[in-house]
């Protein structure tokens, strides 16, 4: 059987990153920047006020307290967003909003809870620092100053600071596009009625849901049947709009196996048993014109989750840009024997909680409602076949 890294390692060597393309910023969020980012201004782009009150000269000011306040005439209000040009001569003061520019002359802001809040003329009672209460102009961002690099994932601050420094769009490598099929005559959609020998279709769900956690646009297409021509011809259809392919069925030895049987003839797509458990069965390649990467994974639930969560997730962080690798693991202490096949990976499904991990009732690849109840996957090595209780072992945080 082929070993779990180097079925990894095969499809990270197969995809590539996305083509890059212009965003507006309000689609740009979880996408990765496609080159850096400089500012053309500083950042505050000049002095401003940090708080409510009064722009002063501080030497006028130096000997205020309590018991003996500096009295001073207000000559002008400076609200934010006003361009005219304000001047504070000697002994005078100017009430100012929080933001706006700092009049000339000025080099310190009295906060108004310093001061009786007066409006023709101001009792100052505390003396402030030159420089009190005043956001220089540059004092964030430098002019030419890299904001943020290419490589860079946007989330909510990196938004901000594109606008901040007036971008309104952003070349990025945009979420790649993943169309999920399942097969299987036996699959029936979600509120139909069940009628003998059918269950309701619900990897598509999963697998989508999975993409989309992933930071992937996610197109769920209708299940196919057991007919490896309307698969083809279903799969054909769906590529015009796919960056990836992820199947869930049709990949194991029996017969009515339609994704295989339609997929091994073009020669491009391959067909493995995986040393790992659940999900021995896997297929991968590349399909169409545009040589689009496709997974074949298993059609059990389980399989058909940890086999994303394994080689799936990594190729999309690698076609967004990101660092790709194999899934992080944390130490943990097991609270129960855990037994596994000798020469497969096993992924138990368990429960994190701190350092502990607990092993949930039900192991089996169908056990849906056990998956469920799991935040891990216990990770057990090939040579391994037992493990006590009280062991160290590795644990996948889902």
């Amino acid at each position: 059987m082929k070993p779990v890294d180097r079925h990894l390692e095969e499809i990270l060597a197969t995809v590539r990153a996305v083509t890059p393309l212009e965003l507006d910023l309000d689609q740009a969020l979880g996408t990765v920047l496609a080159e850096n980012v400089t500012s053309p201004l500083p950042l505050p782009p000049f002095d401003n006020s940090a708080m409510d009150g009064y722009a002063v000269r501080a030497e006028d000011v130096a000997g205020a307290s309590e018991t003996r306040p500096v009295v001073l005439p207000v000559m002008d209000d400076v609200a934010a967003g006003d361009g005219r040009t304000y001047a504070v001569g000697r002994g005078m003061a100017a009430r100012i909003m929080t933001g706006a520019p700092v009049p000339g002359g000025a080099d310190a802001v009295v906060p108004v809870e310093w001061t009786d809040g007066g409006t023709v003329r101001v009792a100052i009672r505390r003396a402030p620092e030159p420089g009190n209460a005043i956001r220089r102009a540059g004092e964030d961002v430098r002019p030419g100053q890299v904001v943020l690099p290419a490589g860079t994932l946007i989330g909510p601050a990196q938004l901000g600071i594109l606008a901040g420094v007036g971008r309104r769009r952003a070349r990025v490598l945009p979420r790649p596009r993943v169309v999920v099929m399942s097969t299987g005559a036996e699959l029936v959609p979600p509120g139909e009625p069940l009628t003998p020998g059918k269950i309701y279709e619900s990897n598509s769900y999963t697998l989508c849901g999975a993409v989309r956690q992933a930071g992937a646009e996610a197109y769920r297409a209708e299940a196919v049947t057991d007919d490896p021509a309307v698969f083809l011809d279903r799969l054909e259809a769906q590529l015009v709009r796919a960056d990836v392919v992820i199947t869930s069925g049709g990949v194991s030895m029996g017969a009515y196996e339609p994704v295989k049987e339609a997929l091994a003839p073009l020669g491009t797509v391959r067909f493995d048993k995986v040393a790992m458990q659940p999900g021995m069965p896997q297929g991968f390649g590349v399909v169409g014109e545009d040589r689009v990467p496709i997974f074949c994974l298993p059609g059990n639930p389980v399989s058909a989750f940890v086999s994303f969560v394994l080689f799936v997730r990594p190729a999309l962080d690698k076609m967004r840009g990101l660092p790709a690798g194999p899934p992080r693991t944390v130490p943990a202490t097991v609270d129960a024997p855990l037994r596994s096949p000798k020469g497969k990976r096993s992924f138990l499904r368990g429960v994190l909680d701190g350092d502990v991990v607990s092993p949930v009732r039900g192991q089996g690849s169908h056990q849906l409602g056990a998956l469920a109840s799991a935040n891990a996957l216990i990770v057990v090595p090939e040579d391994v076949t037992e493990v006590p209780k009280g062991a160290t072992v590795r644990v996948i945080p889902l």
